[in-house]
């Protein structure tokens, strides 16, 4: 079990990529990186799951709060590149309605401007 965040920003575009298990075990990691970008002033994020292996409800637990805060904070939030497996529990649970999901990281890009 593991997981890799890789966070880059172009211009105002935060983007967290995601790699392996999203977890109970895994989650604090990355709420911890998350707690940090929120502390700036960033108003753009774009979570790229391209490597996402597997979400769980602590997961799922952690984009809704992720989204509240981006509500908040009149920003802007996407995923992009989405697993089948990962894009159904997005889709099961109702989270594709909250959090847009686009096919490939230009058209998330896109959809910040």
């Amino acid at each position: 079990m593991y997981m890799e965040i890789a966070v880059t920003n172009e211009t105002d575009i935060a983007i967290f990529a995601i790699k392996g298990r999203l977890d109970a075990v895994t989650v604090p990691e990355l709420e911890q990186q998350l707690n940090q970008w929120f502390e700036g002033t960033g108003k753009k994020l774009i979570f790229d799951l391209e490597g996402l292996d597997y979400i769980s409800s602590a997961g799922l637990r952690t984009f809704l709060s992720t989204a509240k805060k981006m509500k908040v904070r009149d920003g802007k939030l996407c995923m992009t590149r989405l697993r089948d497996n990962v894009k159904d529990v997005f889709t099961i649970s109702g989270f594709i309605a909250l959090i847009p999901a686009f096919d490939t990281l230009g058209a998330a890009q896109d959809s910040m401007r």
